[in-house]
């Protein structure tokens, strides 16, 4: 479906808000920056801010792009015969190559980094969100593979692949805060998502395989 003039209009205005915040945020701290002095900066009204926005930390991390369900998201979306693990490697992999701006793979974020390092609300909504994203792939897990809700496997499986999800950014922190480049950052990040690969046993990496999906009558 082409995308109308409102929902355009809608989209871009979301987009300037949230780039206006994050520039006063990295000038002068998360903290020192009042919604009412972001709307202004954008030229709308404080609760155009909060129509857009439910949480001052969701300028930062829109729910968009730091979805609780993004791995749970790579995993539903998986071809047949294609294992969960396979799948977040896979969709990492191609968010690298595309120097992709969920991760921050974009020149520049080195600053928006350590502003959100220097913020307590972000680090901790960071870690929610992490723990939120292992929760909902267990639960994936647990359904497609018929498991209980507190079945082990698919909460260790889960846990696993949120660990691995984890120190790629972890690492894209530690390079950007270093001053290190989007393209140098990119070709070690696809060389430590070799590694972790090369070290995941067989049980993970074939764990939670789709079937094919049966034909049409």
């Amino acid at each position: 479906m082409t995308e109308g003039l409102r929902e355009r209009k809608k989209r871009q205005t979301r987009r300037r808000i949230c780039e206006v915040a994050t520039a006063l945020f990295v000038e002068r701290g998360f903290e020192q920056v009042t919604i009412a002095e972001v709307a202004a900066a954008a030229d709308v009204s404080v609760n155009t801010v909060y129509n857009y926005f439910q949480a001052k930390e969701d300028l930062v991390l829109p729910p968009e792009q730091a979805s609780p369900e993004r791995l749970a998201d790579m995993v539903r979306r998986r071809g047949p015969g294609e294992s969960a693990a396979r799948a977040v490697l896979g969709r990492l992999r191609d968010e690298v190559h595309r120097r992709d701006r969920v991760l921050g793979l974009t020149d520049g974020f080195g600053r928006v980094y350590r502003m959100m390092r220097a913020a307590p609300t972000l680090t901790a909504r960071l870690e929610e969100l992490g723990e939120q994203m292992t929760d909902a792939l267990s639960a994936v897990l647990a359904e497609e593979t018929g498991a209980g809700p507190d079945a082990p496997l698919p909460r260790a499986a889960a846990a696993q692949l949120g660990a691995v999800h984890a120190l790629v950014l972890r690492e894209i922190g530690r390079r950007v805060a270093a001053g290190e480049g989007p393209d140098a950052t990119a070709r070690a990040l696809l060389e430590l998502l070799d590694a972790t690969e090369d070290l995941l046993g067989e049980r993970l990496l074939t764990y939670a395989a789709r079937k094919d999906r049966p034909g049409p009558g």
